[in-house]
């Protein structure tokens, strides 16, 4: 177990490390990177490669937006392979959903227990 979690922590780190390293050396501004990690996800879970990280790091590899990344391309050919085509369309998102709505939800949650506002 304490490996498990020794190899969730090293693989999440290295791949915030990588980030900052990011922001700190170049002129990409943080939403730029947040896109291209998403991407990076969506290619490296669509040719494979990724899988192989998660069944190794866990949530290590799951939590960061590579992770949603690949779970979009996970969703996409599931539903290519059962719907068809039209699986291009809405894979991703059921693959997502339950992610998503717990996000939003609890984003309501905490929104109304903080009260929010502009400064």
């Amino acid at each position: 177990m304490l490996k498990e979690i020794l190899l969730a922590f090293l693989t999440g780190g290295c791949l915030c490390a990588v980030g900052q390293l990011l922001i700190d050396y170049t002129k990409l501004t943080p939403a730029r990177i947040l896109v291209a990690y998403v991407v990076a996800g969506v290619i490296l879970g669509g040719i494979g490669v990724y899988q192989p990280l998660i069944e190794l790091a866990g949530a290590g590899a799951t939590v960061p937006l590579t992770g949603f990344g690949a779970l979009l391309a996970r969703g996409v050919r599931k539903a290519v392979d059962d719907a068809g085509w039209i699986g291009i369309f809405s894979g991703g998102i059921s693959a997502a959903a339950s992610g998503l709505t717990a996000a939003i939800v609890f984003g309501v949650i905490v929104s109304l227990i903080f009260r929010p506002g502009s400064k």
